[in-house]
């Protein structure tokens, strides 16, 4: 677990995120809405606006990160997650992160793939289809990924192109119902992979133009689930927060909190949302205590995992 800042940078942070997002929203309710669905976050931009407020070295480390992000793409994957096997790509296993599925041996498991991509197919747009039609079958396999996606399914699946030097690696990725539709009622879209791509794509300036969703796969003798597809690597790029000082983190929260409300107000509800905030800092200070609090339980957990670790009442597997 990443060191955490000091108490008064995580608050100050927290609540210029807050009040950037509270007052750009208010911004967007009053412009055109085609002004605000066309706004969008240019990287050269914000490279500039943090050379500010960061020092030669942190811009220097900053390049980096952004050099590193263009060469994140399936090419790169290829090279990190298979090898050759018989002369032909296959994915490198690597449990418990990556456990490939043999399917030289399991020709079911190539049935319901097929089936699963011939139904990804068909919610992509015309054009995206033409391209993927120049793609075949490579390999397939399980991927634990992020934290956020603990307790559902995620596959990584291996497409070849004419080339050798020309993969397309998708992530397919288990959509459950949304956890406010207890509270809110269901979605309009019978399908979760649906309403998740829907979102993204209503929010998202710049999104995935191999954004998709499927159904099927039954393996390991569970049933048949719902899947957004995605490519795994697209050029996607993180700043370094740990590295940053105070003031760079509230200028960086500040940034999130203009990202946000950008894609909230594509959705054509600013108007809504700034009325709901209101005018004065309620919002701010309400977000603040609930960042550090969040935080904080963040590093309770954090410890209780690392005490049920130590005495050894929870298996792991260390150094991957």
């Amino acid at each position: 677990m990443e060191p955490r800042f000091d108490n008064r940078a995580e608050r100050t942070a927290a609540r210029r995120c807050a009040h950037v997002y509270r007052t750009e929203m208010a911004n967007f309710a009053q412009m055109r809405f085609l002004d605000a669905w066309y706004s969008r976050i240019d990287v050269d931009q914000v490279c500039q606006l943090f050379d500010a407020v960061q020092s030669r070295k942190a811009i220097r480390r900053r390049n980096t990160d952004v050099h590193k992000a263009y060469r994140h793409t399936s090419v790169q994957a290829v090279d990190k997650l298979c090898h050759l096997v018989d002369g032909q790509y296959r994915i490198k296993p690597a449990p418990p992160v990556a456990v490939r599925f043999g399917i030289e041996s399991e020709p079911t498991i190539v049935d319901e793939l097929r089936g699963a991509v011939d139904l990804y197919r068909e919610t992509l747009q015309a054009d995206r289809r033409e391209v993927l039609r120049h793609y075949y079958f490579g390999d397939f396999a399980r991927k634990v990924v992020g934290v956020g996606s603990v307790g559902t399914e995620a596959f990584i699946l291996l497409l070849l192109g004419d080339r050798p030097d020309e993969p397309l690696f998708l992530q397919l990725k288990e959509a459950q119902e949304s956890v406010l539709a207890p509270f809110a009622g269901p979605s309009e879209y019978k399908h979760q992979g649906e309403r998740v791509v829907r979102g993204q794509k209503l929010m998202q300036a710049a999104g995935d133009p191999f954004l998709g969703w499927t159904s099927g796969l039954q393996v390991d003798g569970a049933g048949a689930k719902e899947y957004y597809v995605r490519q795994l690597r697209d050029m996607k790029g993180a700043m370094n927060v740990p590295a940053m000082d105070p003031p760079q983190l509230t200028y960086y929260a500040g940034l999130c909190g203009w990202a946000l409300a950008r894609s909230h107000a594509r959705t054509g509800r600013a108007a809504m949302i700034s009325g709901y905030l209101g005018s004065s800092d309620r919002f701010d200070l309400a977000i603040e205590e609930f960042a550090v609090a969040y935080a904080d339980q963040n590093q309770l957990d954090y410890q209780r995992l690392l005490n049920a670790i130590e005495c050894r009442r929870l298996p792991t597997v260390e150094g991957l």
